[in-house]
């Protein structure tokens, strides 16, 4: 008898789990690869900000991974809420961004443009402003003399 069981990789060299998840925990996942996730972290932070309160108060009580299933679950539908709000009113600046992102290795200061336009558009239809947590001074999105603009 194996300790542990093998992963499966297919010829596109996906990698694919073949045990499938309990049926009390299956639940959509949000469906947004890394880049469009990291464009709208910060909306998404701010946006559900009570919910990722309850998860991680939650994770701090007991550590079960089993234990905070069901604050997960709203977390999850919250950025899978956003997400659709994102692609309904701003895809053509989010896309831009997230492409951009996905372009210069995931890293923001390369893709200041189109971050200032996504912003832009995500403020004046959805009414979130991106917030850099502790940020001192003129947050770095908003400056206008970068060295990547």
């Amino acid at each position: 008898m194996a300790t542990h069981r093998e992963a499966t990789f297919l010829s596109t060299g996906k990698f694919v789990d073949p045990t499938p998840a309990p049926p009390e925990t299956a639940h959509p996942e949000v469906g947004a690869t890394s880049a469009p996730l990291k464009s709208a972290a910060y909306f998404i932070g701010s946006y559900c900000k009570d919910y990722n309160e309850d998860f991680m108060l939650c994770k701090d009580e007991n550590n079960d991974p089993a234990h905070c299933l069901k604050e997960g679950r709203k977390v999850t539908r919250c950025a899978m809420d956003l997400i659709s709000k994102l692609r309904e009113n701003c895809e053509k600046e989010w896309e831009a961004h997230y492409k951009c992102l996905e372009k210069n290795n995931q890293e923001y200061y390369a893709c200041r443009k189109p971050e200032r336009t996504f912003n832009e558009c995500v403020f004046s239809k959805l009414k979130l402003e991106k917030v850099i947590p502790d940020a001192s001074g003129t947050p770095i999105h908003l400056r206008e003399n970068t060295i990547y603009n």
